[in-house]
């Protein structure tokens, strides 16, 4: 959209104020807000803040930075004031007072990868299937960890009391422009999924930032809390966040070859390789949570072996049957605490450094790893994924590859706070160990 264009529907649709949204390094959604008077100054990226608030951004002594709003990204938000006015929103990108790009903005280190995709002919698209569950809240507003329902997967009413709730999520959803493709009950009690269509890889994760806002916001108006916690509740599935992804080359799929094995190309077999070398790194970006990693653990679907497969769901990378224009492969270990920026971003490094290497990732395993025994697993070279975020930090700090991607700032900044991270869990007496110890020693 054009500048004057946004401001003739802002004018229309009674917008008062602008959000001006961003992420910081964690992936947390942010955003200053400034009224009509000030929307002119907001789109010619003329708005400061104070960046060493920020979560990895800048030193105090640096603080003033530059929202910088993709005119694109405009949209008015359903949501109407007692008032009659409307709030509004745009995703910017940050810069320093000089106008320089910022190194350590997340959606910019994207940006920057899809240019080196660019270079070599390549468009990654992606199509994210973010769950999450729906918690009750207590009289005085404070969330309970227990389930709105008894549902499991693909659940009707009456057991599956999210259902309003999910459907207004894509009710507001689809009112900003989503095409929502499907939206479930999850296998869990209180565990949802809404799948939205795949979208150049920036526009996609703008769609997932935009999203887990819609959902969180959507919950609260039915009373109800949600989280994207990778595994709230001990005994169940957690929540994934599978992401299908593949390379557009012009118009055409790279990753389809239909008189080759399994119908794929060179390039997808090699993009397939560099996932599975580089996951044992990138899982600390793409499930960056001390709690990330009690989800990857076997038994309840999330993968815990780095291997592909075309038929079955145990392995890291799923290629999904489906040939043509929607060929490409699920990565289905990222979970949606994620920044959503920078885990597109490790991905596409790695898939990009699979094709420039020419890593090939062996036959498919088509059998249940999680019944193999690990005999078998070694005979096929199937590796495991770190048990915990301190080894995946530990894995990240060595991998070249994905420090050059995210930038020294954005890896030097994330690193740090996940350590600090695990420092502090580290530190932390939890209730297991009370129950557990207090009363046998």
């Amino acid at each position: 959209m054009t500048r004057q264009a946004i401001l003739n529907t802002a004018k229309k649709e009674n917008v008062r104020f602008l959000r001006l949204q961003f992420t910081d390094i964690t992936g947390a959604l942010k955003n200053v807000e400034v009224p009509a008077s000030q929307f002119a100054k907001a789109l010619d990226g003329e708005i400061m803040f104070d960046g060493s608030s920020i979560e990895g951004f800048v030193r105090i002594e640096e603080s003033d930075m530059l929202l910088v709003p993709d005119h694109d990204t405009f949209v008015v938000n359903p949501w109407t004031n007692p008032d009659g006015t409307r709030v509004a929103r745009l995703i910017c990108d940050i810069h320093r007072p000089d106008g320089k790009e910022f190194e350590g903005c997340p959606r910019l280190a994207l940006k920057r990868q899809m240019a080196k995709a660019k270079e070599r002919g390549y468009t990654m698209v992606a199509g994210p299937e973010a769950e999450f569950f729906l918690f009750q809240k207590d009289a005085n507003g404070r969330t309970l960890v227990e389930t709105h329902d008894v549902g499991g997967y693909f659940d009707l009413t009456p057991v599956d009391k999210g259902e309003n709730c999910r459907r207004d999520i894509v009710v507001v959803l689809e009112s900003m422009g989503f095409e929502v493709e499907a939206a479930h009950h999850e296998v869990a009690p209180g565990q949802h999924e809404v799948d939205f269509k795949y979208a150049e890889a920036v526009s996609c994760a703008d769609n997932v930032a935009t999203f887990k806002f819609v959902v969180r916001r959507v919950a609260q108006d039915h009373g109800l809390h949600a989280t994207f916690m990778p595994k709230p509740i001990f005994g169940v599935n957690g929540s994934g966040m599978h992401v299908n992804q593949s390379l557009l080359k012009g118009s055409k799929n790279a990753f389809y070859a239909p008189s080759q094995p399994w119908q794929l190309s060179k390039v997808a077999l090699n993009y397939i390789g560099g996932i599975l070398r580089h996951a044992k790194s990138f899982v600390a970006v793409t499930n960056p949570l001390v709690n990330s990693y009690k989800r990857l653990v076997p038994g309840y679907e999330a993968p815990t072996n780095i291997a592909w497969s075309e038929k079955n769901r145990s392995p890291l990378v799923r290629v999904p049957a489906k040939r043509g224009m929607s060929t490409r492969c699920e990565v289905r270990v990222p979970d949606p605490a994620c920044n959503p920026y920078l885990a597109f971003t490790v991905m596409l490094a790695a898939g990009l450094d699979g094709i420039a290497e020419g890593f090939d990732p062996g036959e498919p395993v088509n059998k249940n790893i999680f019944k193999m025994s690990h005999r078998e697993k070694r005979r096929l070279k199937i590796d495991e994924l770190p048990p915990d975020l301190s080894k995946a930090v530990d894995n990240l700090a060595k991998d070249k590859v994905l420090k050059e991607a995210l930038g020294d700032h954005i890896f030097d900044h994330f690193v740090l706070a996940k350590r600090q991270e695990w420092h502090d869990y580290l530190a932390h007496v939890h209730p297991w160990e009370r129950d557990r110890y207090l009363h046998q020693f």
